[in-house]
Order: structure tokens, then C-alpha cells, then sequence
């Protein structure tokens, strides 16, 4: 026992062993753990994912911004967190939620523990609580805000700032989206996939990268809240990509000569985006191909004549089935969404061409004459299964076509 307290990994645990915290819900719920992390508060809509892997990529995609999240698999911070697979600027998440913290950092890439990495971003974490319940109680009465803290709240204060907490019509997107236009990763230095390597090149192993094509194809994507992957995955499939803000305007966006528009996920409440979707409206008249992911696909839902209403849970992890209508394919998918485009909303020259197979919820959409489709998962899987990467190759073949 000794020699595995004496590991260095295992010193930020056991020395907030005894920093408190507790996770209210709006109810009147209230879990006690042991805190991790910043010494901090913030209150947030709770929410579960189901991946049993990625929570550092979970912990950084801007879609989680105003959410505290709850971890359904049990262990979490066992491979610790690296500089490399970061999916932002910064973490987003208000909270982070779990079972057990794993006392040991075991992974050569790993540059923090995860306890380490939430105290140095300012965000608390509580371990030790029943996870199962708490996911239970979401999944029957459906997402609750809640307010977590690992300072000397007591739990009536605890519960009374859950139940000040809003979430609703709240643009968090503004919040997240780069302040300033860019070009990515013009040096190709960030966006190449890993190549596993042995012998004598595995010395440089955490940067030996596959080559990439040539980037031909110029575009435009909006960054809602964008993760860094989509930007990778863009890249890999020969599109230079340039980055505006999310308040960028329609000619903003024309300046740039794009062969095509990409739409990025995001935080929040898309209802509340009424400014991006009149530009999103604007570019369809331009016939420029465009495609949305996530909150880009319910912002082009709205923009194309529908409605959005929020899911009881949402849908959030790596195990998420769609069926595409087309083809009749089944593909697993990586989702992180608590909205939805309303069917019934949509006018007729508006296609649901894929589902979801628990619930039937819209899961894509296609224009029927306009070279236009979104779906509402991650193709750029991160994390999450590959199943779904075709679809950045559909978006290339729509814009070769239109010549």
C-alpha cells in the first residue's frame, strides 16, 4: 500500500480527500461526496452520458457549456488527461460528476491527472455518490438544473441556487465561439490522424502523424461551439477551412469565395439564436452546399421553416442508434444534444431522411432541391465510434458536384 500512495499520480487525490461536496437538484435532491478539483461552485442543468471512455473530450466540447456533467460508467480518470486530445480552448463543463475517481494515472500520454486538470480550469468535481440513482431519477423525470459545490453551502443554499439556476433561452453560444475569425491549422501541423508506430520511430510516438491530401476545397464553418476534431476531420478530407465566429454575418461569410458552409455543434438552447439562424437563412438562397452538425442541424431546421423543443433527458454518449432512411444502414453514433427538430414542424420540401431508434426523434435532414443536409450526432466521433465519417466525404462529393 505504501508504494502505491507514494505514487506521484496519487498525491492530488488523497490530498483532497476530505474536501467535501455537494450535488443539489432542483427538486430538492441532495447527494454528498467527496470533492476533486477547483475548491469552487456553479450551478448547471444535470445530465448523464453513457461513454465509458473520453471524458476528456467530454469535459472540453463548448456543447457542454452551462451543464454539470454525470458520468454513467463508474471509474473515470484512470489514463488521466493530455495536451493533445483537448477539444477546445478550454473546458466547458460547470461540473463534473462521477463515481470513483481513480486513485492512479496509468497512460504514457497523459499530462495531468484529471483532478489536477479540473483545479487548474476552475471547475469542482464530486466523487462518491451514487451515480445509478441520480441517472435513474434524470431518465424518469427528465434533465433537473442543480447546483454543485465542494465550499462550506449549506444544503438549503445549495438547493435554493439549483432552483435559481436557468437554462432555458440562454445563449451560451456567445460564450464559447472564438472571439476572432481564423484560418485552421494552415502549417497542416494539428489536423493529420496518428499513426501507430514501432521499432525505432515509436521514440517519437505522440507525434507521428499519417500524411494529409491537399487542401482544395475552401469553406466556411461557423464556430457555435465548435470541437477541434470537426476542424481535423475537415482538414483530412481536403477542405481548407476558414473559422468565423458565431456572429459573423452571412457576407461575412461570402467574403471568403467558400465552396461550401459548415454548420458546428454548440451549446444550449437553439430557440434562443434567432441572429444566426436569419444568417443561416440568408446563405440558403445562395445555393452554396451546406451542412450542419448538432446545434448546426437545428439551427438549419429552424432555418429551413421548423421548430425545436427540448428532449425529457436528451440524447448524450457513444451508443446512440440511427437508422438512415435511405438506405436502411444502422450507424452508432456519438451524441451530445438535450434538443430536437420537430417533425411535424418541417415544410414539405424538407426531408427526415434519419431517425433515432430509441426515441424516433429527427436525426438528420435533407433539402430536396437545395444542396443542403445536417445531422444531429457527431460524425468527427470524439469520442466515440467511426461509423458516421462518411459523412465529411458526402459533404466534399456535394460541393465536387455542384462544380
Amino acid at each position: 500500500m505504501a508504494s502505491r500512495l507514494n505514487h506521484p499520480a496519487c498525491i492530488p487525490s488523497i490530498l483532497k480527500i476530505l474536501m467535501k461536496a455537494i450535488l443539489a437538484l432542483e427538486d430538492g435532491s441532495v447527494f454528498h461526496g467527496t470533492g476533486f478539483g477547483a475548491k469552487a461552485s456553479a450551478g448547471g442543468e444535470v445530465c448523464f452520458n453513457t461513454s465509458m471512455t473520453g471524458y476528456q473530450e467530454i469535459l472540453t466540447d463548448p456543447s457542454y457549456r452551462g451543464q454539470i456533467v454525470t458520468m454513467t460508467y463508474p471509474l473515470i480518470g484512470n489514463y488521466g488527461v493530455n495536451a493533445q486530445d483537448i477539444e477546445s480552448w478550454r473546458p466547458h463543463a460547470a461540473g463534473f460528476v462521477i463515481r470513483e475517481l481513480s486513485p492512479v494515472v496509468s497512460n504514457w500520454r497523459a499530462d495531468w491527472s484529471l483532478a489536477d486538470y479540473l483545479e487548474k480550469n476552475g471547475i469542482p468535481g464530486i466523487e462518491g455518490i451514487d451515480t445509478r440513482s441520480l441517472t435513474k431519477k434524470l431518465r424518469v423525470r427528465g434533465a433537473l438544473n442543480g447546483f454543485i459545490t465542494t465550499e462550506n453551502i449549506s444544503e438549503a443554499e445549495a438547493v435554493k441556487r439549483a432552483k435559481e439556476f436557468v437554462f432555458i433561452g440562454v445563449d451560451y453560444v456567445k460564450e464559447v465561439t472564438h472571439k476572432q475569425a481564423f484560418k485552421w491549422d494552415e502549417k497542416d501541423e494539428q489536423s493529420a490522424a496518428f499513426d501507430l508506430v514501432r521499432g525505432n520511430k515509436a521514440a517519437d510516438a505522440r507525434n507521428h502523424r499519417k500524411p494529409l491530401p491537399a487542401a482544395d476545397i475552401p469553406i466556411v464553418a461557423f464556430d457555435y461551439g465548435m470541437k477541434y476534431n470537426i476542424l481535423r476531420r475537415l482538414r483530412q478530407h481536403g477542405f481548407a477551412v476558414q473559422v468565423l465566429p458565431a456572429t459573423a454575418t452571412a457576407a461575412d461569410a461570402l467574403k471568403y469565395k467558400p465552396a461550401g458552409i459548415f454548420l458546428s455543434n454548440g451549446p444550449g438552447d437553439p430557440s434562443a439564436l434567432n441572429y444566426i439562424v436569419r444568417e443561416v437563412k440568408t446563405l440558403l438562397d445562395t445555393g452554396i452546399p451546406i451542412f450542419g452538425i448538432c446545434l448546426g442541424h437545428q439551427i438549419l431546421g429552424q432555418a429551413l421553416g421548423g421548430k425545436t423543443f427540448k428532449l425529457k433527458f436528451g440524447h448524450r454518449g457513444g451508443n446512440q442508434p440511427v437508422k438512415d432512411l435511405e438506405s436502411g444502414r444502422v450507424e452508432i453514433t456519438s451524441q451530445n444534444h438535450g434538443f430536437a427538430v420537430d417533425a411535424k414542424s418541417l415544410p414539405s420540401d424538407v426531408a427526415v431522411h434519419r431517425i433515432n431508434l430509441n426515441d424516433q426523434t429527427v436525426e438528420g435532414l435533407r433539402h430536396k432541391t437545395k444542396p443542403v443536409f445536417c445531422v444531429q450526432y457527431h460524425p468527427e466521433a470524439a469520442p466515440g465510434p467511426h461509423d458516421s465519417t462518411p459523412l465529411f466525404a458526402e459533404f466534399r462529393k456535394l460541393i465536387e458536384q455542384r462544380g
